[in-house]
């Protein structure tokens, strides 16, 4: 039985899936919703305004507000209460540093399936957390 998990979400339907998965399947767990806004990076970044960088920024984490109040709003649909965490980074590297740096159980991830015949069944940052993760990982599909 896990006692803390850890659930990246998006506001995607794989990632409601796992949310609802998590509550359904683990009763008694502490449920912490992870969305972390994603940073531009590399050659896309290059070509950003630094002055359109910060309230591009602030809308980003405003709308990950929101989608984590949806992500209570489902949880209180099913009679629990979880905690939410907003992050900004690359979304796989900051959900394995999260784990690595608190104390969770297991990671229960929504899979997406969007890019290319390798990551057909699971999705990029999926694949990757799973690849990368020092505890357990649930993919939900």
């Amino acid at each position: 039985m896990s006692d803390r998990l850890l659930i990246p979400y998006d506001g995607s339907e794989p990632a409601r899936d796992a949310l609802v998965y998590a509550l359904k399947k683990f009763p008694d767990a502490d449920v912490v919703a992870l969305y972390v806004v994603p940073v531009p990076e590399g050659y896309w970044a290059a070509f950003q305004n630094p002055e359109e960088r910060i309230p591009a920024a602030d809308q980003a984490r405003d709308q990950g507000r929101n989608i984590l109040d949806e992500a209570s709003k489902l949880a209180a649909d099913h009679d629990r209460d979880i905690d939410t965490q907003l992050t900004t980074g690359k979304p796989d590297h900051e959900i394995v540093d999260l784990v690595e740096e608190e104390a969770y159980d297991t990671i229960v991830i929504g899979s997406h399936g969007r890019e290319g015949i390798s990551r057909i069944l699971l999705g990029s940052v999926a694949e990757n957390v799973v690849r990368r993760s020092p505890i357990p990982v649930v993919v939900v599909r």
